[in-house]
């Protein structure tokens, strides 16, 4: 089986130096084609920018932009299968969930995930990416708490992103006894956390992490 590689981020865009690096690397540098996986929005073009700046500093040179759409086309899938890396951007967690994790798109991911392309998530596409996409209430239009399917590629755990930012103790720690989860990860904005075969091998800036409730 082919080693597993996943970075959840918890805020916006950029990497942070070391995992930006280790990400460039792991998805083959300059020979490497990087997807980068949103919602579509007025000025995305520039925003893009964000994902790619530190990685080309780190070598990449290819990237392929997907704006996600409910039914991909076999054109789309198939670009994206032809990456060797994925980046899930942020914004509208419940439409990420929606655009990706009950489509084609969605199935394509896990392929890829499960024969070592590395998948990376920034806030809301770091939401999605565990077994259990938890939602919290400050980022729900009626403000209510979600617990949704999400793509699968770590279980066992609870994800919390903009931690101190949206002050998630409380609810991650909810969140965690509520799926069984026995570690729970409150990931700050410029803040990541790297996964080898889902089991935490490295991380960047403020992590807050509980093991049954307890910091």
């Amino acid at each position: 089986m082919n080693s597993r590689h996943l970075f959840l981020m918890g805020g916006s865009p950029p990497f942070g130096q070391r995992l930006g690096r280790m990400f460039t690397e792991l998805a083959c540098g300059s020979d490497g084609k990087i997807a980068i996986l949103f919602l579509e929005r007025e000025g995305w073009e520039m925003y893009m920018k964000k994902y790619t700046s530190a990685l080309i500093s780190y070598g990449a040179r290819s990237f392929c932009y997907l704006p996600l759409s409910p039914d991909p086309a076999e054109s789309y899938l198939q670009e994206l299968m032809s990456c060797s890396g994925i980046i899930i951007g942020g914004g509208n967690t419940e439409n990420y969930r929606k655009f990706i994790v009950d489509s084609e798109t969605g199935e394509c991911i896990r392929r890829m995930y499960m024969n070592g392309i590395p998948v990376a998530g920034f806030s809301a596409g770091a939401l999605i990416i565990p077994e259990h996409c938890i939602i919290p209430p400050i980022d729900t239009p009626k403000r209510q708490h979600l617990f949704l399917k999400g793509l699968g590629l770590i279980r066992g755990c609870a994800i919390s992103v903009h931690f101190t930012k949206w002050n998630e103790r409380e609810n991650l720690k909810a969140a965690a006894g509520k799926v069984n989860a026995a570690t729970g990860y409150g990931i700050d904005d410029d803040a990541g956390v790297y996964f080898h075969n889902e089991i935490q091998a490295d991380d960047e800036g403020s992590i807050h992490i509980y093991k049954n409730g307890i910091e």
